[in-house]
């Protein structure tokens, strides 16, 4: 026969239960303020968080300057001259080539294009030179209609090309005053903040920045590694403009999914007009083999290492940040978990019992008790 329930019990359960449900909504709704501030903040944070990521790129080059007597402001501004440079020196890399065989790119996009009309029109497609010409008139009938959604496109993409230079700019000025004056925000922090609260930030604080360091050198890492292999494969098939492309892989390594899509667009286009469809193929190929080992195998792996997190905890936030926001959410969804971990293993710390000492719980070394 099957024990009645204790009334008492189910009781004390349904109000621990209440309890913690009460907590559990009140916290999603602190959350769901503190992301709603943040979204209506976005234009500054955005920002100040571009400004954070090229500060621990380029701090240890002021950090190496400082340690041999130069002062902050001198260190800071060479830094930040030098940062300009090499990001001129890399666009220049990419366009100096391009620009300078642009004429015969564009007679081998025309010749690419007439090949695969060719291609299509054979077996097994099969598509007649009649029916091509018909989908480009139907093409061309919905451009014509969607004029005005085209124009209100292109007045928000010039919009967003200038909400991106405002960024940079605020960004550049946002990271040489903290190369200048980084180093005293956690005292001045620490000075502003009551009782142990003067201790407990700045700690998380300075935790934070050296898990940033590492997000910021594994992501170096990974495009370093995509650029050589892809690289490789394009010297290999003696595709034109290899450097070019091999910078602009290293590069695209920092925008997640949509950095990756366009380098490989470039690429396998720079390959079709110059080499032919069956060498672009190859490159195409080449890039998914060596993206499909990036995301699986390569990041988490280095991530994994350089931020304390499991591979498996990599991918999850990789692909929750991108269903949430997007490429910015795929961006920052890998910090931000770090960040996370960061401030839960630093309350675990302080919430764990310190371990006993020899002897406290073990009553045979413990010595007689007492009279």
């Amino acid at each position: 026969m099957t024990a009645p329930l204790s009334s008492s019990r189910s009781r004390a359960a349904l109000r621990i239960s209440a309890r913690v449900s009460g907590e559990l909504l009140l916290v999603l709704a602190g959350l769901a303020v503190a992301l709603w501030l943040l979204g209506r903040m976005w234009s500054v944070v955005w920002p100040l968080v571009i400004g954070l990521l090229l500060t621990t790129l380029t701090w240890p080059a002021v950090r190496v300057l400082r340690r041999r007597g130069w002062p902050p402001a001198l260190a800071a501004s060479v830094v930040t001259v030098l940062f300009l440079l090499v990001a001129a020196g890399v666009v220049a890399l990419i366009a100096v080539p391009v620009a300078s065989q642009s004429g015969e790119l564009s007679d081998g996009v025309v010749e690419g294009i007439q090949r695969l009309r060719e291609w299509a029109a054979g077996p097994p497609l099969n598509i007649g030179d009649a029916q091509i010409d018909k989908a480009f008139d139907s093409a061309v009938a919905r451009a014509q209609e969607g004029l005005g959604s085209m124009v209100g496109a292109v007045v928000t993409g010039v919009s967003t090309v200038v909400n991106g230079v405002v960024t940079a700019v605020l960004a550049l000025f946002l990271m040489f005053f903290f190369l200048k004056d980084g180093p005293r925000f956690l005292p001045w922090l620490a000075r502003q903040l009551p009782g142990r609260l003067a201790t407990d930030v700045p700690v998380v604080f300075a935790r934070g920045w050296d898990t940033l360091g590492s997000f910021v050198r594994s992501q170096a890492a990974v495009g370093l590694l995509d650029a050589v292999l892809i690289g490789l494969g394009l010297w290999i098939l003696d595709v034109p403009l290899v450097l070019p492309l091999a910078v602009l892989t290293f590069v695209s390594a920092f925008v997640p999914i949509i950095g990756a899509l366009f380098a490989g667009f470039v690429a396998v286009l720079i390959a079709l007009v110059s080499n032919g469809l069956t060498d672009a193929l190859i490159v195409l190929a080449i890039i998914v083999v060596v993206q499909q080992l990036e995301g699986n195998v390569f990041q988490p792996m280095i991530q994994s290492r350089g931020l304390g997190l499991h591979a498996a905890v990599v991918l999850l936030a990789v692909t929750l940040g991108g269903s949430l926001a997007g490429i910015v959410g795929s961006l920052l969804a890998v910090p931000v978990a770090a960040l996370i971990a960061v401030v839960w293993n630093y309350v675990r710390e302080q919430l764990t019992d310190p371990s006993p000492g020899p002897g406290e719980d073990d009553p045979d070394l413990a010595g007689p008790a007492p009279a």
